[in-house]
């Protein structure tokens, strides 16, 4: 029977044994793209980056109660400044900028934990909320969009009529999915359709077996450690500790967006001291093994819209399949063969819902575009964010559309009066 929130599982509860097998493996698949894309133009080992984002939501769920339905992820707001500290420094560096970002995360969640959340009502009223959730999921359309049509999804990249189809192919297949197939099988449409997807992409010739043939069954990753030098890196500090408020600002959008999917208050309820927390641990373990930083993922959110699956358990079960999948050689190197087209064709679908409910926020509040005051909120913060008007302090230092707008909603809904001079009374 549905809940309040249309939940067919909800966050605590656990579903029937095969069906948490394969709702966790899409949770699993659907995370994996971007997880393993990061180590990769990084130059780090996307197995530990795996075993980085299975260890991280595990330890996430810990530190929240089993409260709230995370996945953590490897992040692409540090991908510029770990890349050149790779090159220059080696890993030593690069673990100490993500160490010293799981650090930022402990600071202001002691800050929060201390002041209290009374203020998050006043300064994420839904006439914020709705335009910044719009803006997360259509933020990631342009990455989708090349993914489904340029050789190695880069705007370089040479269009390429068979990727062109197998994305769309895995879109209207999964719409197909998950309009039509009931029970279990409806609800791992996303699974189903990236499957789908695959196959279609062998038959296109678009995908390289080669990797998987080579790999061997069972693999020991190479873990590296912030402990491989005794030498402070100063400069790996500098430029990646305030990029830590980049993230946290993406991380309070996406908690918005799941209180209202999963009829919560997350803010209250662990609290949004434990949910920094559980996102600062996680990028601190991140950097004792030897992976990237981590941070929550919006991908996750849109899996479970779709699948209306909110189960910790579920979550829980992909991070441990993300940590056994790295031992596997020839599964790890399966997944990483799935083609930029498929994840594209998934991501139409998965970015497109986290909009969606930004629009549902919108329509559910009642909020009033006929006063200015909401339009001078939405209508730039839509344009910032979707447009991803960056800030670039160089060195690496670079605040994302998302970031930008959601600070810019936030300090227009502060500063502007509840009625323009020029509204009648």
């Amino acid at each position: 029977m549905l809940k309040k929130n249309n939940a067919i599982y909800d966050i605590n509860e656990r579903p029937p044994f095969g069906t948490w097998i394969g709702l966790s493996l899409q949770h699993m698949f659907s995370m994996f793209g971007s997880t393993v894309l990061v180590p990769l133009l990084v130059g780090l080992n996307p197995s530990i980056a795996l075993i980085s984002s299975g260890v991280g939501t595990l330890l996430h769920i810990l530190i929240t109660h089993g409260k709230i339905p995370a996945y953590m992820g490897s992040s692409f707001a540090f991908v510029i400044p770990m890349a050149s500290l790779m090159k220059s420094f080696g890993y030593p560096a690069v673990a100490q900028g993500i160490f010293s970002v799981g650090l930022v995360y402990l600071v202001v969640a002691l800050i929060i934990a201390k002041v209290g959340t009374h203020w998050i009502d006043l300064i994420f009223p839904p006439e914020v909320v709705g335009p910044v959730s719009i803006v997360i999921g259509l933020s990631l359309a342009g990455s989708a969009a090349l993914n489904a049509t340029r050789v190695g999804g880069v705007a370089t990249g040479k269009f390429d009529i068979k990727i062109f189809l197998v994305a769309l192919l895995t879109l209207l297949f999964t719409i197909g999915y998950n309009m039509f197939l009931k029970g279990f099988w409806g609800l791992i449409s996303i699974l189903l359709g990236i499957i789908t997807g695959y196959i279609f992409a062998i038959l296109f010739g678009i995908v390289d077996l080669t990797p998987v043939a080579n790999a061997n069954w069972l693999t020991l990753p190479k873990f590296n450690s912030i402990f491989e030098s005794k030498h402070l890196y100063l400069s790996a500090i500098i430029s990646m500790a305030p990029l830590a408020f980049v993230t946290i600002s993406e991380h309070l959008g996406h908690i918005m967006v799941l209180n209202k999917i999963t009829a919560r208050n997350f803010f209250k309820d662990p609290g949004l001291s434990k949910t920094l927390t559980g996102d600062g641990m996680a990028s601190i373990t991140a950097s004792l093994i030897g992976g990237p930083s981590v941070t929550s993922y919006g991908e996750n959110i849109g899996v479970m819209q779709l699948s209306r699956v909110y189960s910790v358990w579920v979550i829980g079960g992909a991070a441990f399949f993300a940590i056994i999948f790295s031992f596997v050689g020839k599964l790890s190197a399966l997944i990483q063969s799935i083609p930029g087209a498929v994840i594209g064709g998934i991501g139409f679908i998965l970015y497109g819902v986290i909009a969606v409910t930004g629009l549902q926020i919108i329509v559910d509040n009642k909020v009033d575009f006929g006063k200015k005051r909401n339009i001078m909120i939405a209508a730039p913060v839509l344009v910032t964010g979707v447009g991803n008007f960056q800030l670039d302090l160089g060195h690496g230092i670079v605040f994302t559309g998302v970031a930008l707008s959601t600070l810019l909603a936030i300090i227009l809904n502060l500063i502007l009066p509840k009625k323009a001079a020029s509204e009648s009374d």
